[in-house]
């Protein structure tokens, strides 16, 4: 049997546990970021992991991938800037989420998308500067956003929460808005997602 077994926890017909395959996912998200892996093979072997039912299925699609705890190359930046007017910026498709993320933008929309993003670290600080702009999070289970030390002048925020999980990540949202909106909410169901052919 290919696979290192070790990641997902013993003998490959022993049942899978939610915990293996968030390993098993945390290990594909990590080759993507890496370029190891096509968007394609990323969302087939994601699809496979979460529906796996035990570990020798999980242990089939790492292995031919590098272990993802032994410092395989995907480290978070310590600051990544957007800066925009006018225009659309949108982070998504296995982006690597920083450790700090600064964001200046008019007249614009700024959409990070955390779906299939590699999380490396256990928080994300975002300070915002943003003029009659919309910033969008689209979460996923673990992920949640605290904007309580964000200050709004004629701006609203709509957060809806992700399924309950393990928080994963905390993003905490400071700085200023002006005649925007932030949204918080989870994907849509299906949005994206190709269906298997068959």
């Amino acid at each position: 049997m290919a696979g290192d077994l070790s990641r997902t926890g013993g003998s490959p017909e022993v049942r899978a546990s939610h915990a293996d395959r968030d390993r098993v996912v945390d290990v594909l998200r990590v080759a993507a970021g890496d370029g190891r892996l096509t968007l394609e093979e990323l969302d087939e072997r994601l699809e496979a992991a979460l529906s796996a039912r035990t570990v020798g299925e999980l242990a089939v699609l790492t292995a031919d991938l590098p272990d993802g705890s032994g410092g395989t190359g995907v480290e978070a930046q310590e600051v990544v800037r957007i800066e925009q007017e006018g225009s659309s910026t949108r982070r998504g498709d296995g982006w690597v989420v920083p450790r700090r993320l600064e964001i200046r933008s008019a007249w614009g929309e700024v959409t990070l998308d955390f779906t299939d993003a590699v999380i490396t670290e256990d928080r994300l600080d975002i300070d915002l500067d943003m003029r009659a702009c919309s910033l969008k999070l689209l979460t996923r289970p673990g992920v949640v956003v605290d904007t309580g030390g964000l200050v709004t002048n004629y701006s609203q925020i709509k957060a809806r929460g992700a399924a309950e999980a393990p928080v994963v990540l905390r993003v905490r949202i400071t700085g200023e808005i002006n005649y925007g909106q932030i949204v918080v909410r989870p994907p849509r169901r299906g949005f994206g997602r190709r269906r298997p052919k068959g």
